[in-house]
């Protein structure tokens, strides 16, 4: 009787891992593997260990300043600023200064802050967490509830988009969230960006060219409606351009502004949307078929050039009373110039222009074009600014700029370079949870940012992340207006280009001032 119990457990011991390893011999004799067919078992470790492989060098292997396209020096202080509502750090910073950057000039003399210009008379309600025990496995956290300061720019300080405009747009603040569409994010998402949006107050959500959903206005914050090449939410049943739709979200109060988005830095092809995350209501939103990926053109059928386009523009301008602008990505200053020169010929200006980096983000698109096309953020901004000033009409219309700002240093920096406010795509999903697992093109985003279905949407608690987006955004204003009083400002509308300073691999400075002084 023992030898027959013995003869069973053998067996129920050895037969799994027998059949295991015999299916796994039997798949590695697919023709599609060379190393598995080479090393049945030992090809298989490998590709796991591939699988794994960005999961270990984000959290184990990478140095605290290298990862991309956000370091993790960069992603913990945004996580704090947004859940702790801090950026303190301890015994220095971590940034390479041997490489060449950007650096902030501080004044010898800077401003208290009693001295500054700002609007802090109103108190808001907050909520943070506080840290009370942290242990080697555990971390012990409570809430915090207290009035906290919105650090609002001042009546005088105001920026005004659309001035000429039946209904222009007044902003308090400089920094919102950049273009992202129902259906690259889920609904979830721009909840609980909306939301932390309007409660912190002088901000705003750009819906990306995934048109106008219920949920972009659910929260009551200042939205900026993009209008992109596939004309998603402002199409007739044949796809042709609806005036009649644009006049609908016109009328509605809590759109402030219009986009028209001839380029985007990771994208310039067009945007893409798999059919798995074109849902019932996401469909209804962009007007397409439900479960159809969605490829939209690279440009407008109907704008060829310069002048179709600011026509364009000029008739949305007239016909809705609201502000609009377009968003572009920068390729050199000859290709700004004959849209410069349409604008002064024609005497038609767009009310603001969207500057994107060619490091700016996107849910899906094309590594070549991610990589290689349009200049970086800093420099697109330089020549964009430039050329409006060569033609003189630089006061004609504000520049949003956006390109992984994420951080209040990064922010002062494209203010001191020509930008009027910043927008803000990726900081805002790390407010809400993203730990950059790049999964955003497959629709199974594990914090529930990037995706439409109900399981993984349910990762995002929008009640209890609508807080770290207040707090991201407050903690950025704050960061904003120190950084102005060490320059010695008032307010951050003063930063200029000789409050910022480029030092080269050889240790020498020059002021971007004298390196790019401004046109006459």
């Amino acid at each position: 009787m023992n030898n027959i119990l013995l003869i069973i457990v053998l067996v129920i011991l050895a037969l799994p891992p027998i059949i295991f390893f015999g299916y796994m011999y039997a798949l590695s004799k697919n023709p599609k593997h060379s190393i598995i067919r080479s090393h049945p078992f030992l090809g298989w470790i490998r590709y796991l260990l591939e699988k794994l492989g960005p999961e270990f060098r984000q959290y184990w292997f990478d140095n605290d300043t290298e990862g991309k396209p956000f370091s993790r020096a960069d992603f913990v202080g945004l996580v704090y600023a947004a859940k702790y509502r801090t950026d303190l750090i301890s015994f220095g910073g971590r940034r390479d200064y041997e490489k060449p950057g950007f650096y902030l000039s501080n004044a010898m003399f800077p401003k208290l802050t009693s001295e500054l210009r700002v609007d802090n008379d109103v108190l808001l309600h907050g909520r943070k967490y506080v840290i009370t025990d942290e242990g080697l496995f555990t971390r012990k956290e409570k809430i915090v509830h207290e009035q906290i300061k919105p650090w609002l720019l001042h009546d005088d300080d105001t920026i005004v988009v659309g001035q000429n405009r039946l209904h222009p747009w007044r902003l308090k603040g400089m920094f919102g969230a950049s273009a992202t569409s129902y259906g690259a994010v889920g609904e979830n998402y721009i909840l609980s960006t909306g939301s932390g949006a309007f409660m912190a107050g002088g901000s705003w959500i750009n819906t990306g060219e995934g048109g106008v959903a219920d949920v972009h206005l659910a929260t009551g914050v200042d939205v900026i409606s993009q209008i992109g090449p596939g004309m998603f939410g402002f199409r007739d049943s044949t796809g042709l351009f609806s005036i009649d739709a644009y006049k609908q979200k016109a009328n509605t109060s809590n759109i402030k502004a219009f986009e028209i988005k001839l380029h985007q830095g990771a994208k310039i092809r067009g945007g893409h949307l798999e059919g798995s995350k074109v849902t019932e209501k996401v469909a209804r939103a962009r007007l397409v078929p439900v479960g159809k990926t969605v490829n939209s053109p690279n440009r407008f059928e109907f704008l060829t050039n310069p002048e179709d386009a600011l026509r364009f523009i000029d008739r949305l301008q007239r016909e809705g009373g609201k502000p609009v602008g377009v968003k572009i990505v920068v390729g050199d200053p000859k290709r700004l110039e004959p849209f410069f020169q349409a604008m002064v010929d024609l005497d038609m200006y767009p009310d603001f222009i969207t500057v994107d980096g060619s490091e700016g983000g996107s849910g899906a698109t094309f590594k070549a074009m991610a990589d290689g096309m349009g200049l970086p953020l800093f420099t697109a901004l330089l020549i964009l600014d430039d050329t409006a000033r060569r033609f003189g009409v630089r006061n004609r219309f504000k520049i949003f700029a956006s390109g992984k700002l994420v951080t209040s240093d990064k922010v002062a920096i494209a203010l001191a370079l020509g930008a009027d406010c910043v927008n803000s795509a990726r900081g805002f999903m790390m407010a809400n949870g993203c730990i950059m697992a790049m999964q955003c093109h497959t629709g199974k985003c594990p914090t529930g940012i990037t995706t439409t279905d109900s399981k993984y949407q349910k990762a995002l608690a929008p009640e209890e992340k609508q807080w770290r987006v207040m707090n991201y955004i407050l903690q950025l204003r704050e960061g904003l207006f120190s950084l102005a009083a060490a320059c010695g400002l008032e307010t951050p509308r003063e930063f200029r280009r000789e409050h910022v300073v480029f030092t080269n691999e050889k240790g020498q400075s020059i002021r971007i001032i004298d390196m790019f002084p401004y046109p006459k």
